[in-house]
């Protein structure tokens, strides 16, 4: 515990990256993106079975990249080309499906526009990959606020389920091996699930029994008026966040977006402080959010920050054109500000070393 970071600040770090990402569709500022959470994975990353769901979300956000190319090849894009790379038996539809087609030309423009929008958003999930690597969910848990306790349990639950799910079934195709039995194809996949099935249901029945037995779900007892007012200030707090980042997105609202998103923060952490007294919890050995975790949480921000304004300043460096078809350059600061989020690879706790 004590040469370990602060799970939310690896979460804090990895959605600026994600932010960062959807700043821009220059693949090679989004492939450098990638390369410095990998980095950081590689650096930072704790000997765990949750540790390893990194690789998991690579192939995600690669299946996701090959099915937006698939759709774009065989649906069409609204993209206008003039490079027709080769030409599809069209399929003819009925009136009702107008503006659907099937087949066709595929043009260079709609390929490559395709290919700029999915890696953005296997860009994303790769980012989030990376938060789910370095991070500790139960020690994610215990650092919530107490309003939050039960939806953050939830949260918890879903995201090391994927993790636990990959770890069983790495560990059971490590026995088939040994046994010399197949792990691979259809054979090897069918063998391998009911196991895999039958390992997930245990810990769920052991999971609800732990719950229980700790008294997950049971509140405490606060007035009525602390009721209203923890739901006012919450509601408001939210709406007052979401007026504030519509006014900060749009031109009209510059003047007034700044403090109606503060004032709505405020209200919406009052009305968490406020609903935390219904929890019936303690914690044991609290997380401390140290120098380490601002620097780490910083350096994501920074990256967020200087690439929202490189895309406003410079839109066609981030942006690069598909009509016409323009060869995407490396921008340098943009690059720079970028190599910024290394910095958890040199300032966060190597999880190895004995705390």
């Amino acid at each position: 515990m004590g040469s370990s970071l602060h799970p939310g600040a690896w979460w804090l770090w990895a959605l600026a990256l994600g932010t960062a990402a959807t700043r821009t569709t220059n693949p090679l500022l989004l492939a450098l993106l990638v390369a410095v959470s990998a980095y950081v994975v590689a650096a930072r990353r704790p000997d765990t079975p949750w540790s390893r769901s990194y690789g998991a979300f690579v192939k995600l956000g690669l299946a996701v990249l090959l099915i937006r190319l698939c759709f774009a090849v065989l649906l069409g894009s609204p993209i206008p080309g003039t490079h027709t790379l080769f030409t599809l038996p069209e399929v003819a539809l009925p009136v009702w499906a107008q503006g659907i087609r099937l087949g066709g030309a595929v043009t260079a423009e709609a390929v490559v526009f395709a290919l700029y929008d999915g890696l953005k958003l296997a860009t994303l999930l790769i980012c989030v990959g990376a938060a789910n690597a370095l991070a500790n969910p139960s020690r994610l848990l215990k650092s919530l606020p107490g309003a939050l306790y039960e939806t953050g349990v939830a949260v918890v639950v879903a995201l090391t389920f994927a993790p636990n799910l990959i770890a069983d079934v790495q560990r059971l195709r490590a026995a088939r091996r040994l046994r010399g039995r197949p792990d691979k194809g259809v054979r090897g996949l069918l063998q391998v699930g009911l196991p895999v099935l039958e390992g997930a249901l245990e810990r769920s029945v052991s999971l609800a029994a732990a719950m229980d037995a700790r008294g997950y779900g049971r509140s405490a007892r606060v007035p009525a008026a602390v009721r209203r007012t923890t739901a006012a200030l919450t509601l408001g707090g939210l709406l007052g966040v979401c007026a504030g980042t519509y006014g900060l997105l749009t031109a009209e609202g510059g003047t007034y977006g700044v403090p109606v998103l503060l004032a709505g923060a405020v209200a919406a952490l009052a009305g968490l402080r406020l609903g935390g007294r219904r929890s019936l919890r303690t914690r044991y050995r609290p997380d401390r959010w140290d120098v380490r975790a601002w620097l780490v949480v910083a350096s994501g921000v920074a990256v967020a920050v200087l690439l929202t304004l490189a895309s406003v300043r410079d839109p066609a460096a981030l942006h690069p054109g598909v009509v016409p078809l323009v060869a995407p350059v490396l921008p340098l600061w943009p690059a720079a500000a970028v190599l910024l989020g290394l910095l958890p690879a040199f300032a966060a706790p190597d999880p190895k070393e004995p705390s």
